[in-house]
């Protein structure tokens, strides 16, 4: 793509189009300047809730190609596009690519360099390999759903953040960028089997090593990260509105004291168990004393790791995140700025979110697609 920015810039990547976690990996690419055509699929696909493409943030950065992949001559032209793809990503459930004639064997066969990335939410083979289902479904075998939430409550849900995105797009990213730095040294590409089971269970590394020496417990809400601990939790202020504390260092924890006008001396030790309860009252009580800008603003430079709750709304316009651009405008819309950010090659949102089929004749073209291709493939039925 013309005028790409970042340091992926130059990196060609076939996208079969899905919804969710793929689409996230990709936007992830785009941003770093890959340059990434999305083949969509036709009307009537079920690809989830309807959303005006404008506002559908995951598909930014790259173009689509509209092809009916039921079309031998569009899995034909698919196939061209793999020949000179640095990678190939989808996200089918295992072997429907394979039923496509895209599947990992014949795009190596056609590009032995391809780097074919996978994404699925039970993996590729297993027992429920087959089995349907969404994020919500991924974390609770993992241990993440369970972990999640206060005392004597249910899981809460974490949006779709563990699996799909955490657990699934950025694995995918790292393994595909991973393969790309490998065939540096062999030439030879490879598939990436991303499953959201597996990077879930990753991302709860941390937390199995704690339980296996004892330092970790099953029950929710009781531990020093899940609401358990007073000095890292949330808070009603005096407005209705919440603040976060994470006082977990002993120093923070000192300072909150003395934010709060408590003495230190009249507490009990910050990691008496027993007194969270207790404390967590206490705390609770002198919190809603104030509003939360009010604390805030008291709060200023005096080191206790407090933040505010803030809105989507609301994120945006804070202060940090405006001299950081953590948030742009892009077409009208506010949205996430790339991440993270490299010094000499920064990332950048390509293009907003296209259309479906938006750029299938220029894209398709820039690929190597003669008039007449584009016309043959046309009358076949193969372009939507």
């Amino acid at each position: 793509m013309e005028n790409a920015r970042g340091p992926l810039a130059g990196i060609r990547i076939v996208e079969l189009g899905g919804v969710g976690p793929a689409p996230f990996c990709c936007m992830l690419l785009a941003d770093l300047g890959a340059d990434i055509v999305r083949i969509d699929r036709p009307p009537g696909y079920d690809g989830g809730a309807p959303v005006e493409h404008r506002f559908n943030l995951l598909h930014r950065g790259r173009r689509s190609a509209a092809l009916d992949l039921k079309k031998r001559e569009a899995t034909d032209a698919v196939m061209k596009l793999v020949r000179s793809a640095d990678a190939l990503i989808e996200g089918f459930r295992p072997g429907v690519a394979e039923k496509l004639g895209l599947g990992p064997d014949a795009c190596l066969a056609a590009n032995p360099a391809l780097v074919y990335g996978r994404m699925t939410g039970w993996g590729q083979d297993g027992p429920l390999a087959q089995a349907p289902g969404h994020d919500i479904n991924y974390i609770s075998l993992t241990g993440v759903l369970h972990s999640v939430g206060r005392a004597q409550g249910g899981p809460a849900i974490p949006l779709n953040l563990a699996g799909d995105f955490g657990g699934g797009s950025l694995y995918l990213a790292l393994g595909v960028v991973s393969a790309l730095l490998e065939r540096q040294r062999s030439g030879k590409g490879q598939v990436i089997d991303a499953a959201m089971v597996d990077g879930s269970a990753s991302l709860m590394t941390l937390f199995y090593g704690l339980r296996a020496g004892d330092y970790w417990r099953d029950e929710r809400g009781v531990n020093r990260l899940d609401s358990g601990a007073p000095w890292y939790n949330v808070y009603e202020t005096k407005d209705g509105r919440w603040l976060s504390l994470g006082s977990n260092e002993a120093r923070f924890w000192r300072n909150t004291l003395a934010l709060l006008d408590l003495r230190e001396a009249d507490m009990p030790a910050q990691h008496d168990r027993a007194q969270w309860p207790a404390v967590h009252a206490i705390f609770a009580a002198r919190f809603r004393t104030r509003t939360r800008d009010e604390w805030c603003a008291l709060a200023q430079g005096r080191e206790v790791c407090i933040a505010p709750v803030l809105s989507m709304a609301e994120a945006p316009d804070h202060p940090h995140l405006r001299a950081r651009e953590t948030f742009v405008v892009n077409d009208g819309v506010t949205q996430p700025a790339p991440a993270p950010r490299f010094s000499r090659t920064p990332g950048a949102i390509q293009r907003p979110p296209p259309a479906p089929g938006e750029n299938t004749d220029s894209v398709l073209a820039d690929w190597g697609f003669t008039p007449e291709e584009l016309s043959a493939l046309r009358e076949a039925g193969a372009i939507v």
